[in-house]
């Protein structure tokens, strides 16, 4: 064997350790600064996830893709990067917060993965994403198969390979595969059962969802373009009351939603399932204008849930649905009133929702019995009386108790609050934003994150981007407070 040969043998050899070795124990790839650009490449699609082993966002989405990455294998891989150990590599892709989920093929970065974070909803996103844009469909039978599906699907109609129309709905297909299932057919002959004369393109909707109140398929009208299509999914996609599941809440919670939370079970039990959907949807249909969408929902998929935003507790479940309303901007509702079988309680409970009677639901932490620290504790309930108060600066910190950040800075945060203990015009203050309510005005996605509410200014609380040492709080005060600071009992000259 001439040293050529050698040479290849050995550099295959030691990317199959490399990818032995990386893969473990587990179905996801630990992969690390030294083998990204050599095994990345290897895979058509690969999921990444970079995480910090200290993160309880990643210690909570781990099982999760564990099983997606078991569930998935032979299809499409699932890999990870711990960004603690191995920062070349999450510098080179952006990667600032933990866990950010990146698509990758053939090597190169190809799109955010910005689709659910449960195993169900990870396999059934990146499954669409192994397959075509939009599916070929040839016979009734191939029809037939692809609609009859959990989720809804787009299907387009087009007389020939090379329509003009077919062309602009697989750019479409293309752009928006990640979100939704398209097919599509060159005989229009396979339309006729659904009235198809023409070029068309139709939403059909889950047929376990087909109910007297709405059409079970929708048709496109007017030309096809990308911004017409987007938008013809866009405003039917959902019906008047979708399924909510773990996979599809953050798309239906762009809008005001009510839920109709029971024991639905649409694969055992598909009748008692649409028993109290049809109620919600015969009260739905008379408020349907307002603006409101409608769902429901498997209560115990979202148990722990309800028990942390609207104290529900597993004891207080009944056969009943039990419903709440969550708008876009965080406000929550729940109607307390028993949900009666002729759809009475829900109609009145919209009625006052609509009406602006109804009063919001706040999760909240105990009232402190003492609260005399030179950093006070903020809750839900208090919020308005701390915060709010318009005679004084408050300097907030939202956080959250398994943040390593923000045990890093406590001990400063906290001296901040001594140095400033004496000033009768200034409140630093802390709230658990995992165990409370965070107001509306204040964007908390990661932990810490910090904001200043001028006195006399409520409602412009103020972001702190700055630095995190207690000189570096203080110069931003000085510049931002409403009166002279008191540091340590003295005050400050302007």
């Amino acid at each position: 064997m001439d040293n050529f040969m050698l040479c290849g043998v050995l550099c295959v050899s030691v990317l199959c350790v490399l990818s032995s070795a990386a893969r473990g124990r587990n179905d996801a790839l630990e992969l690390k600064d030294a083998d990204f650009e050599y095994i990345a490449p290897e895979h058509e699609t690969l999921l990444v996830k970079f995480y910090a082993p200290w993160c309880g966002h990643c210690k909570k989405l781990a099982p999760e893709f564990e099983t997606a990455a078991t569930r998935l294998k032979g299809t499409v891989t699932l890999a990870k990067v711990d960004c603690t150990a191995n920062t070349e590599t999450c510098k080179r892709y952006g990667v600032t917060g933990y866990p950010t989920l990146k698509i990758f093929r053939n090597g190169q970065e190809s799109s955010s993965y910005d689709g659910p974070r449960s195993a169900d909803g990870i396999v059934n996103y990146m499954k669409k994403q192994a397959g075509p844009d939009s599916v070929p469909l040839h016979s009734e039978h191939d029809l037939e198969n692809f609609i009859n599906s959990f989720d809804a699907s787009i299907v387009g109609f087009f007389s020939g390979t090379d329509s003009s129309q077919l062309s602009e709905f697989l750019k479409g297909a293309s752009l928006m595969r990640e979100s939704f299932r398209f097919a599509h057919t060159t005989d229009l002959e396979l339309g006729k059962k659904y009235e198809v004369k023409y070029e068309s393109v139709l939403l059909f909707r889950p047929p376990r969802l087909s109910s007297k109140f709405e059409e079970s398929v929708v048709h496109h009208r007017g030309p096809l373009s990308i911004t017409g299509l987007r938008r013809f999914i866009r405003d039917n996609i959902f019906g008047l009351c979708p399924h909510l599941t773990k996979e599809n809440k953050d798309s239906l919670r762009k809008r005001d939603l009510l839920t109709a939370y029971y024991d639905l079970d649409y694969l055992r039990n598909p009748k008692g399932s649409n028993y109290w959907r049809n109620r919600v949807l015969k009260v739905a249909s008379k408020f349907s204008s307002q603006g409101l969408l409608y769902s429901v929902a498997n209560r115990n998929d979202f148990l722990e849930e309800l028990e942390d935003e609207f104290g529900l507790g597993a004891s207080d479940a009944t056969e009943l649905p039990f419903v709440t309303i969550r708008t876009r901007t965080g406000n929550k509702y729940t109607m307390r009133e028993e949900f009666t079988r002729d759809g009475t309680s829900l109609e009145n409970f919209l009625e006052d929702y609509f009406a602006g009677r109804l009063k919001r639901y706040v999760k909240s932490e105990p009232v402190p019995a003492k609260n005399n620290a030179a950093v006070k504790v903020v809750v839900a309930d208090t919020f308005e009386e701390i915060v709010n108060d318009p005679e004084k600066d408050v300097l907030i910190e939202f956080y959250a108790p398994w943040c390593g950040h923000c045990k890093k800075l406590e001990p400063k945060y906290t001296e901040l609050g001594e140095q400033l203990y004496s000033d009768p015009n200034i409140v630093i203050a802390k709230m658990d934003a995992t165990a409370n309510d965070v107001p509306q005005g204040y964007d908390v996605q990661g932990f810490p994150t910090i904001y200043f509410a001028a006195a006399g200014r409520k409602d412009e609380p103020k972001r702190y981007e700055g630095a995190r040492e207690v000189k570096d709080f203080i110069n931003f005060l000085k510049l931002e407070a409403s009166k002279p600071l008191v540091l340590n009992g003295v005050k400050e000259e302007l």
